[in-house]
């Protein structure tokens, strides 16, 4: 997946995290003057691309760009219980250095 991926699966988003989404995408959508059922419609298919942005199992695996993740453990025989997500450099503190003090030094000989 390419995606930061928050949660698991869809029914690991939390109702709260849902509703604050649906309220956004409402007020935003609210201002394009469309009539109500279009706007419920609109919110409805924006939510679910919101959903499938922040849910491992619906990003598309970056390896075949053809194929969901969910359907490629599907596909394996594999079930989700779980993941957790590490990013490339986590962990690792960076030596500081200060580059002047370090010219100044080599400048002065020792």
């Amino acid at each position: 997946a390419a995606m930061n991926p928050q949660y698991a699966t869809q029914e690991d988003v939390p109702a709260e995290d849902i509703a604050k989404e649906k309220e956004v995408l409402a007020a935003q959508v609210a201002e394009s003057g469309k009539p109500p059922e279009i706007i419920e419609k609109m919110v409805e298919g924006r939510l679910r691309k919101y959903l499938e942005e922040i849910c491992l199992v619906s990003q598309t695996y970056v390896k075949t760009n053809d194929k969901t993740v969910g359907k490629l453990i599907e596909e394996g025989g594999a079930k989700m219980k779980g993941f957790k997500r590490i990013e490339v450099g986590e962990g690792i503190e960076k030596k500081e250095e200060d580059f002047a003090a370090e010219v100044a030094k080599a400048a002065s000989g020792n």
